[in-house]
C-alpha cells in the first residue's frame, strides 16, 4: 500500500511510503493486472472509419487557411512594405537558369504563391522559383531538348538554332515535369510521408540551407560578373561552375561588376539600417524596391544593353497565356527525374518553414507542406508554370522586410499579376546583375548559420558532424544527393550511439529505494553479492554483443574464463591426489600451484615449485580461500567462484528489443547460471513486455518470475532468495 503523508508545516517534507508485497511479473498477470477484453469491429466498420479519418484528412490539410485566417489579425504596414519589396524578386534569372523564356518566371511567381496563401502552414516563407530546383530543371529541359535537335538551315548556308521552337519545346518539357513533381508531392502528402520532416533534424537544417546559400551565390557570380558560362549541374556542379567563372574572369564586364557592387553595399547598408532601427521606424526602408526602380532608370536612359554590353531582363510579354493540358506522353521519361525533385523541393520548404518556425514559435506541419506544395505545382502547371518550391531569397527578403502572415503572399502575388499583365515592359531594361545583388545580400542572414560550428563544437560534436555532413555533401554532391547522405549519416549516427552506450552499475541511496550510479554518487552503495547493470540503449541485433561485453566488463564477471579456471585448478587438485596416493610425495619436489583468479582481466597465474598453501580466488579485489591440502575435489568442487550471487539487468531505459536481443539475453540468464549466479529484470514496460512474449522469450529456463516491476523489487527477491544480510537500507 502506497501513502503520502505531510506534516501540518506548509514547508514540510512531503513523505512517500511504500508497503507491499514484492511483485514480480507472474504475479503481476496472474493477481494483480487484468486484461481488458476487446471485442473485434466488423471489417466494414474498420473500412468506412478509415475512409471517414482519410476524408478528414483531405479537408484539413487542403484548406488550412480556414483555421488560419480565423486568428488573423489586421494586415500591418510592415505585410505591406514586405509584399511589394517581394515582388520585385521576380525570378527572371531562374526562369533562365531553368531553360526557358523569362516571363515564365513571372508565371511561376504568381500561381503558386496565390495557392500557397490558401494552402500553406508557414507564415513567413514565399513561394517561388529557387536557383538550384531551376538548375535541376535547366538540366533535364536540355537533355529532352538539346539545341541539336532544333538546328535549321540559315543564310550563306549556315546552320542554326530554331530557338523559338527549341524554347517551345523546353516549355512543354518543363510543363510536364511539374505536372509530375505536383502529383508525387500531392500523394506522399496524403499517404502522411510528411515524417519524413522529423528526420531534418536542427544541425541537418541549417547545414542544408547554409549549402543551399552557397549554390545560390554561386549560381549568380556569372550575373554579377556579367560573363557567360555553361550550365552545370549534379555533383560537383558548384566546383565546375566556380571553375567556368574563374577562366572566364578575364571577360569581366566592368560596368555590369560596378553597378552589382554598388547595389550590393547599398543593399546592405539599407539592411543594416532596418536592423538597427526596427523598433523606431515606422516602416522599414525598402532598398530593394528603390535600387531595382534607380537602376531601372538608369539603364534605359544611359542605354547600358547596347552601348555598354550590360545583360539586362530582356522581352517580358504581357498578358496571361490560356491554361493548357501537360504533354503525358513524356511522363515516363521524367520519372526518375521528378522524384529527385519533388523530395528537394519539399526539403527546401520544409527546411526554411522550420527555421522561421523556430525563431519566431510557431510549429509547421510537413504532411500539410508536401500537399500544399503538390497543389501548387500541379494546378498551376495547367498554366505554364515550373517547379517551385521556397524561394529562399525571397523568404529572407519577406522575413527581413517584416512580413509575418500568409497574406504578404496573397499581396506579393497580386502585385506579380499587375506585372505581368500591365507593367511588364517596364523592367526590361533592368540589369540582371541588380537581381543578383538583392539575392547575394539577402542570402547574408543564412551564411550567419556558420556561426553554428563553434557553438556545436561546445555543445555537441555528433551535431557538429550532422551539420558539417549535411553542409559538405550538398555543397558538392548537390543538394539532392546531398540531403540523402546528409540524412543517412543523421541516422547513423543514432546507431552510434546505440553502439556506445552509457553504462553503469548502480547503487542503492540508503534508506530508499532509488538507485544510481555508484562511480558517480558517494552516497550510493552497492548491494552485497547483487550487481545491478543498467546501459541506456536498447537491445538490438546491431549491438547485442557490445551490450554482453559490457556486462561481463562491468561486473568483473564471466563465466566462460571462471570455468576455465575451475577446470584448471582440478586439474592440479587430481594431481595432487594421485601423487598422494603413489607415495611419490617424498621423492620429487612438491609442486604446489597457486591459481590467482583476477576476474576483470580474466587471467590465471600458476605459481609452482613453492611450499603447499592453500589456493585462492580472487574475485573483485577480494581474496577468498578456495582450497587447502586437506580438501576433497568434491567440496573443491562445491565452492562458488564468485561472491556474486545475483545480477540485476535494468530495463528502465530499454524501448525495444528485438528477436537477436531477446535471445541473447537468454542465453546470457542460461550462462550465469552455469556459475550459480542468477540473472533477473527489472523495469521492462507494459509494451517491452509484450514484444518479449511475441518473440518467445519466456520459455524455460526464463519465466515471467524472473522480471520484476522495479529495480527494489528486485534486490529484496535477490536478497531473500539467497537469504544473506541485507544491505543497508534495504526494507
Amino acid at each position: 500500500m502506497e501513502h503520502v503523508t505531510s506534516s501540518d508545516e506548509p514547508t514540510a517534507t512531503l513523505m512517500y511510503r511504500v508497503e507491499r508485497p514484492v511483485f514480480n511479473e507472474g504475479f503481476l498477470e496472474s493477481e494483480v493486472l487484468h486484461t481488458k477484453k476487446k471485442t473485434p469491429k466488423p471489417l466494414g466498420l474498420s473500412i468506412s472509419k478509415h475512409l471517414r479519418l482519410l476524408a478528414n484528412l483531405v479537408c484539413e490539410n487542403v484548406n488550412p487557411c480556414t483555421s488560419a485566417y480565423r486568428n488573423t489579425v489586421l494586415l500591418t504596414v510592415w505585410d505591406h512594405v514586405s509584399s511589394f519589396s517581394d515582388s520585385m524578386l521576380l525570378s527572371l534569372a531562374y526562369a533562365m537558369l531553368a531553360a526557358v523564356p523569362p516571363v515564365f518566371g513571372l508565371y511561376s511567381s504568381f500561381y503558386p504563391v496565390l495557392l500557397y496563401t490558401f494552402f500553406g502552414t508557414s507564415r513567413h516563407i514565399s513561394i517561388g522559383t529557387f536557383a538550384v530546383i531551376s538548375l535541376m530543371i535547366g538540366g533535364v529541359a536540355v537533355r529532352e531538348a538539346p539545341d541539336s535537335m532544333f538546328l535549321v538551315n540559315g543564310t550563306n548556308a549556315s546552320v542554326v538554332v530554331d530557338f523559338v521552337t527549341r524554347d517551345a519545346r523546353r516549355v512543354e518539357v518543363v510543363v510536364a515535369l511539374t505536372t509530375l513533381v505536383g502529383i508525387i508531392q500531392f500523394v506522399l502528402g496524403l499517404l502522411r510521408f510528411g515524417f519524413l520532416a522529423i528526420y531534418l533534424t536542427e544541425p541537418l537544417v541549417r547545414g542544408f540551407t547554409t549549402a543551399a546559400a552557397v549554390h545560390v551565390s554561386v549560381s549568380q557570380l556569372k550575373y554579377l560578373l556579367g560573363v557567360h558560362t555553361a550550365r552545370f549541374n549534379g555533383p560537383l556542379s558548384v566546383v565546375y561552375s566556380l571553375e567556368a567563372v574563374f577562366s572566364n574572369i578575364t571577360n569581366t564586364n566592368v560596368v555590369t561588376l560596378i553597378i552589382g557592387l554598388v547595389c550590393i553595399v547599398f543593399l546592405y547598408i539599407i539592411k543594416d539600417l532596418n536592423e538597427r532601427f526596427k523598433k523606431k521606424l515606422l516602416i522599414p526602408i525598402p532598398g530593394e524596391i528603390i535600387v531595382v526602380i534607380v537602376s531601372t532608370g538608369v539603364s534605359y536612359g544611359m542605354l547600358m544593353s547596347q552601348n555598354y554590353g550590360v545583360e539586362v531582363v530582356g522581352k517580358i510579354p504581357t498578358g496571361l497565356l490560356p491554361p493548357k493540358i501537360p504533354d503525358f506522353s513524356i511522363f515516363h521519361n521524367l520519372f526518375k527525374d521528378a522524384i529527385p525533385i519533388a523530395v528537394v523541393g519539399f526539403s527546401i520548404t520544409i527546411s526554411l518553414a522550420k527555421t522561421f518556425a523556430l525563431k519566431y514559435g510557431y510549429s509547421v506541419d510537413g504532411n500539410q507542406e508536401l500537399i500544399a506544395l503538390g497543389l501548387c505545382n500541379f494546378v498551376s502547371s495547367f498554366f505554364h508554370t515550373f517547379v517551385v518550391t521556397a524561394s529562399m531569397s525571397r523568404s529572407l527578403v519577406q522575413e527581413s522586410t517584416g512580413g509575418h502572415t500568409e497574406i504578404a503572399g496573397l499581396l506579393a502575388s497580386i502585385l506579380v499579376l499587375l506585372v505581368v499583365v500591365a507593367i511588364g515592359f517596364v523592367f526590361q531594361p533592368l540589369p540582371t546583375t541588380v537581381l543578383a545583388a538583392i539575392i547575394l545580400v539577402n542570402l547574408l542572414g543564412m551564411f550567419k548559420q556558420m556561426k553554428d560550428i563553434p557553438l556545436l563544437w561546445r555543445k555537441s560534436k555528433i551535431e557538429l558532424a550532422i551539420w558539417l555532413v549535411s553542409f559538405i555533401a550538398s555543397v558538392l554532391l548537390g543538394l539532392d544527393y546531398g540531403l540523402l547522405v546528409a540524412m543517412a549519416f543523421a541516422l547513423l549516427t543514432v546507431i552510434y550511439r546505440t553502439q556506445r552506450p552509457k553504462n553503469v552499475l548502480l547503487g542503492q541511496l540508503p534508506e530508499t529505494g532509488l538507485y544510481f550510479d555508484v562511480e558517480e554518487y558517494e552516497e550510493a552503495e552497492e548491494c552485497s553479492g547483487i550487481k545491478i547493470f543498467q546501459s541506456n540503449s536498447s537491445i538490438y541485433f546491431a549491438n547485442s554483443d557490445l551490450y554482453v561485453s559490457a556486462l561481463k566488463a562491468k561486473t568483473g564477471i564471466d563465466p566462460e574464463k571462471l570455468l576455465t579456471a575451475r577446470k584448471s585448478q582440478l586439474k592440479y587438485a587430481k594431481r595432487d591426489n594421485t601423487e598422494k596416493k603413489t607415495g611419490h610425495q617424498s621423492s620429487f619436489p612438491k609442486k604446489n600451484a597457486v591459481v590467482l583468479l583476477d576476474m576483470e582481466l580474466g587471467v590465471t597465474h600458476e605459481l609452482v615449485n613453492g611450499p603447499r598453501k592453500p589456493m585462492h580466488v580472487y574475485t573483485n579485489g577480494q581474496m577468498t580461500e578456495s582450497h587447502t591440502e586437506s580438501e576433497s575435489e568434491d567440496d573443491f568442487f562445491l565452492q562458488r567462484l564468485t561472491p556474486i550471487h545475483s545480477i540485476i539487468l535494468d530495463f528502465t531505459p530499454v524501448n525495444f528489443v528485438d528477436s537477436v536481443g531477446a535471445k541473447t539475453i537468454k542465453s546470457v540468464i542460461k550462462e550465469f547460471s552455469t556459475i550459480d549466479v542468477k540473472v533477473v529484470l527489472a523495469g521492462c514496460s507494459r509494451i517491452l513486455l509484450s514484444d518479449l512474449r511475441r518473440l518467445e522469450f519466456f520459455s524455460e529456463p526464463v519465466t515471467p518470475n524472473l522480471i520484476f516491476p522495479t529495480v527494489h523489487d528486485a534486490v529484496l527477491h535477490c536478497t531473500r532468495w539467497r537469504d544473506l544480510p541485507v544491505c543497508p537500507g534495504i526494507q
